[in-house]
């Protein structure tokens, strides 16, 4: 060695010797605080406090074990109890009058609680509540936007009572973003408040632009009028009973100074209660078109350039009570620049008249809201209809009409498990109602003689594979055999429900814009293991409503409507074969486990939409035939997927809020 080698060598090993006596001071130190730590937590166990809530929690649970109906009543009375405190039993009562079952599903569900969720929500609202420091900021941003549009807000006026029509136009008074103006149409108001106190905020503030109407024209006409106001390059509409947060114009114009060629801007929002107070947010998703078909989720606030609404006619006659669903249809199918600002910006009045008080109090608005989804039909040249959805009023199911009677490679992977793989089947052949299929059962080296025996006697295709078990080369080597137009990548542990779950899934597979669609996958006890996937849940991607019963709308009916999503399960994967060979089927990296995230994702990454059902339902007996799982390689497959799509991680699931918690499945704020 030489005099320079050796010299390297002392100067590491001194470094280390340095490092090492750092690591024991650092150590001992530790040691110290868990020490003390422990005797702490002996004095918490040891004090009066701790000792009553260990032996309540004992009683607890040997009166109401867990699991059992002792404990579900349990929980539904503190639910109960809760939900009286914090909304009154007036509220309490008129809800379970409106809707029953729904209550009922929202009490009883694990990991789900209304009432938590406007707890954290009050939690959200003062974390993020506007100080003045913030405020001073953004007025300098403001000053140093480079595009500042006059934004003309339209208002339509009748008959509502004096507190919620004054702070409505407060809350347009009070917004930082001072380029507005606010065009008021009074739809002939018999009211007397009406008239003076709208004349009175007309003549305080130039920006209040005001018309009133010698006869009643209905909210589109009156809307139409307040359009005729408008000198904005951009408008929004707004109802004489709702809200806008104080920075509401800002954000929008903020989002237009990051792209200034956006035509349509949409917010989260939620409801102003009779009492005064913001509860029930609805957290949205970015743009999802199979969700608007489903519902008009996307309502307040809207903001469109007003150029476009023009050029479309604007609102519509005939279509009151849904005549923003109706115009948000005919905005998003005449340009793409759509964006979502995650932030509820808009709370919606509770008002005793509004929909949201009692969605049953205008009959004739999901009359409107179902003929604005024919019309989008028709305007788009799709055969098809538009029944009630799960769930109605204004949930809708659009029921596409399946082209002619392609064939369907049903491919189902198996091995040494014929119990299973015969239910499977017999649900193909017996209980589905589409029966242009043709069926491929991949073997995995089945050994075991009764299956052996079982697979020889079965009139389908067998695709041998004596190989190690490898699902993504399993089903690609299937697929490379299979003659069908599609193919449905389907467990042998699944089980057939309902005839017509294939047909629910062929209408949206055949859609050229749309990738992969998935099914409501169902535990064998009624609850839910599929319903949709979102990736980032865990670090990873997870099941949206994993463990909730099956009839459960989920987080604003999300479980039970066709919408979009990241990704669905290949438990029962419905692709079109041509595009699954573009693809190169599934990436072998992922052998086992995230081959269908994966997939999915690199369809979405080429634009296609991928499609979640709930029409198409069937049990699936989780992993029934894969056998344990390996956590070293399972963790393996989660950081390549973490590493291949970095991006989504980090800028999380398009179709899912980023206020929305990642640590479980019940769509709950963050903390």
């Amino acid at each position: 060695m030489t005099e320079r080698g050796a010299g390297d060598l002392a100067g590491r090993l001194e470094r280390a010797a340095v490092r090492l006596r750092e690591l024991e001071v650092a150590n001992s130190a530790l040691e110290n605080q868990v020490g003390e730590l422990e005797a702490e937590l002996a004095r918490i166990r040891a004090s009066a406090g701790w000792q009553l809530v260990g032996a309540v929690q004992r009683w607890q649970q040997r009166v109401f074990p867990a699991d059992t109906r002792r404990s579900r009543v349990l929980r539904f009375g503190i639910r109960g109890v809760a939900a009286c405190l914090r909304l009154g039993p007036r509220t309490v009562v008129r809800r379970l009058a409106r809707d029953p079952r729904r209550v009922w599903a929202e009490l009883r569900a694990p990991g789900v609680d209304p009432f938590r969720l406007d707890r954290q929500y009050r939690v959200w609202l003062a974390r993020h509540a506007l100080t003045a420091a913030r405020r001073r900021a953004i007025r300098e941003e403001i000053d140093g936007f480079a595009v500042r549009p006059v934004v003309s807000l339209v208002m339509p006026v009748f008959n509502v009572t004096e507190e919620w029509l004054r702070a409505a136009v407060d809350s347009v008074l009070a917004q930082l973003y001072p380029d507005w103006e606010l065009c008021i149409v009074d739809d002939a108001s018999t009211a007397p408040h009406i008239g003076p106190v709208l004349r009175a905020y007309a003549g305080a503030d130039a920006r209040i632009r005001l018309r009133v109407l010698d006869r009643n024209e209905g909210i589109c006409g009156a809307s139409n009028h307040a359009l005729g106001l408008a000198t904005g390059e951009f408008v929004g509409l707004l109802d004489h009973d709702d809200l806008l947060t104080e920075d509401a114009l800002y954000e929008v114009v903020k989002r237009l100074n990051a792209d200034p060629r956006l035509d349509f801007l949409y917010t989260d929002h939620d409801i102003r209660d009779d009492r005064g107070r913001r509860v029930r947010p609805f957290f949205k998703p970015d743009w999802s078109p199979d969700l608007l078909e489903s519902m008009n989720y996307i309502t307040h606030l809207c903001v469109f350039r007003r150029e476009l609404v023009e050029r479309l006619g604007g609102l519509r006659p005939g279509y009151e009570g849904s005549q923003d669903y109706d115009l948000i249809l005919r905005v998003t199918e005449a340009s793409d620049r759509i964006a979502h600002i995650p932030r509820p910006l808009y709370s919606w009045g509770e008002a005793p008249t509004s929909v949201v008080a009692d969605p049953g109090s205008k009959p004739y608005a999901h009359e409107a809201g179902r003929k604005a989804l024919r019309d989008a039909l028709a305007r788009r040249g799709v055969s098809g209809d538009v029944v009630d959805g799960l769930g109605a009023p204004y949930r809708y199911r659009v029921k596409r009409e399946i082209r002619g009677t392609p064939l369907v490679s049903v491919v189902i992977p198996t091995r040494d498990n014929w119990r299973l793989l015969d239910r499977c089947l017999r649900g193909l052949e017996t209980r589905t109602a589409y029966r242009a299929l043709e069926v491929l059962v991949v073997d995995n080296d089945s050994r075991e003689p009764g299956t052996v025996s079982y697979l020889a006697r079965l009139p389908h295709r067998i695709v041998r594979y004596p190989h190690p078990f490898d699902f993504a080369r399993m089903n690609n080597l299937a697929a490379a055999e299979a003659r069908g137009e599609y193919l449905l990548l389907l467990n042998d542990d699944t089980e057939v429900i309902e005839p017509h779950w294939l047909e629910a899934m062929l209408e949206h597979a055949q859609r050229p814009e749309v990738g992969a669609v998935g099914a409501k996958l169902l535990f064998p006890n009624r609850t839910i293991q599929h319903a949709g996937v979102i990736v980032g849940i865990h670090g990873k991607a997870g099941h949206a409503f994993w463990g909730f019963p099956a009839d459960h709308p989920g987080y604003y009916d999300l479980a039970r409507v066709v919408r979009n999503c990241s990704a669905v399960t290949a438990a029962c994967l419905l692709t079109r074969k041509a595009l699954f060979d573009e693809l190169g089927g599934f990436d072998e990296a992922f052998a086992i486990s995230y081959n269908d995230v994966d997939l999915c994702l690199r369809m979405r990454e080429r634009g296609y939409l991928v499609v979640y059902t709930p029409y198409a339902v069937l049990y699936h007996h989780q992993s029934a035939s894969r056998g344990p799982y390996d956590p070293v390689k399972d963790r393996q497959y989660e950081e390549l997927l973490r590493q291949r799509w970095k991006r989504v991680f980090e800028e999380g699931d398009p179709y899912y809020n980023p206020h929305l918690t990642l640590e479980g499945f019940d769509f709950s704020l963050r903390p």
